[in-house]
């Protein structure tokens, strides 16, 4: 049955396909080139795309090759297929390939977020809004598993609600929230930026609050390796972390507008504006680790709400799936 498991994640990105290339720097003999999967591309991973833009990763002679990946169950099956080297994607789903019994598994090797970083879209305008507002609604969380889902269960469960006072919807893929809202599927969806702003601007909805304010930190989006990778090739990934920390440490220290007007090439069908705002939610929320470095308490928050949902029988050794390379 485990290596079922690692199977089927490998099965998913040769059904699906890996993705499309979203970033990709010219080619340069001097540079070494990764190839990234990320689960989604949103300005919540702003210290990632100030990195890229502002040119830190060439500064440690590498070439990033960005490929969007929807789920985070596809972005491991890429890197555990080889497909790419390196996945972005929440550290679950590390753990679920390790619980599968792969000996190559996956190693966390840098973090960037710290908490969710979902907003909660309302179809009507609510003033003064809590979690109690959810009672006898449908609201679309994504799938089973998955960060975001935990996150939300984790917030409800930190403000005494019982899942069972609502209906959540966890029968639609990450990537068709959006569209499943706006064709009039539930009463609250649970979205990234810049999907919520997105839906907002095109009057079907309001932000009403943020799941990672009531949830909590934890290393919500982190990149890992095969082991083997990261074995042969640490110095690359040591370059690749050093240039994470200098997009931690500029996002740290300026303000939403400069960061907004840095990634924009990112997001060419957003105004700078509604970046600038965006960001700014970010920023207000505290999203971002002021480092790399994933603690041993982040880690442990989160298996403990993995092991509320169900999804985990027992702690799985933190020294073995976090390799933290911000100090090498």
């Amino acid at each position: 049955m485990k290596r079922k498991i690692v199977c089927c994640l490998i099965g998913l990105v040769l059904l699906s396909g890996i993705g499309i290339t979203v970033k990709k720097f010219s080619s340069n003999d001097h540079l070494t080139t990764i190839r990234v999967s990320e689960v989604t591309h949103s300005a919540f991973y702003a210290p990632f795309y100030v990195a890229i833009e502002e040119g830190y990763f060439k500064e440690y002679n590498l070439d990033i090759d960005l490929i969007l990946t929807s789920g985070a169950d596809k972005v491991a099956a890429a890197v555990l297929s080889n497909d790419v080297q390196v996945g972005f994607a929440g550290p679950e789903s590390a753990i679920y390939v390790y619980n599968g019994g792969e000996e190559d598994y996956l190693v966390t090797f840098s973090g960037l977020t710290k908490r969710d970083g979902q907003f909660i879209v309302s179809r009507e305008e609510i003033s003064n809004f809590t979690l109690n507002d959810l009672k006898g609604k449908e609201i679309l969380a994504g799938r089973t598993g998955g960060m975001p889902i935990l996150n939300f269960q984790n917030a409800l469960k930190n403000e005494n609600i019982s899942e069972s006072t609502m209906t959540i919807n966890t029968s639609i893929e990450f990537a068709s929230l959006a569209g499943s809202f706006i064709s009039g599927v539930g009463d609250f969806v649970n979205l990234f930026e810049p999907n919520a702003t997105k839906l907002v601007k095109e009057g079907y909805g309001y932000i009403v609050g943020n799941i990672g304010a009531y949830s909590g930190e934890v290393p919500y989006t982190a990149f890992y390796s095969r082991k083997s990778y990261l074995e042969n090739n640490k110095e690359t990934l040591v370059n690749f972390t050093k240039a994470i920390n200098k997009g931690l440490e500029y996002v740290k220290n300026h303000s939403s507008e400069e960061i907004a007007k840095i990634i924009l090439p990112q997001f060419p069908d957003i105004s700078l504006t509604d970046l600038t705002t965006i960001v700014d939610n970010y920023k207000k929320y505290d999203s971002w680790l002021s480092d790399s470095f994933i603690s041993e308490e982040s880690y442990k928050n989160l298996e403990n709400i993995m092991m509320d949902a169900k999804l985990l029988d027992n702690y799985v050794p933190y020294d073995q799936l976090i390799k933290n390379l911000n100090n090498e």
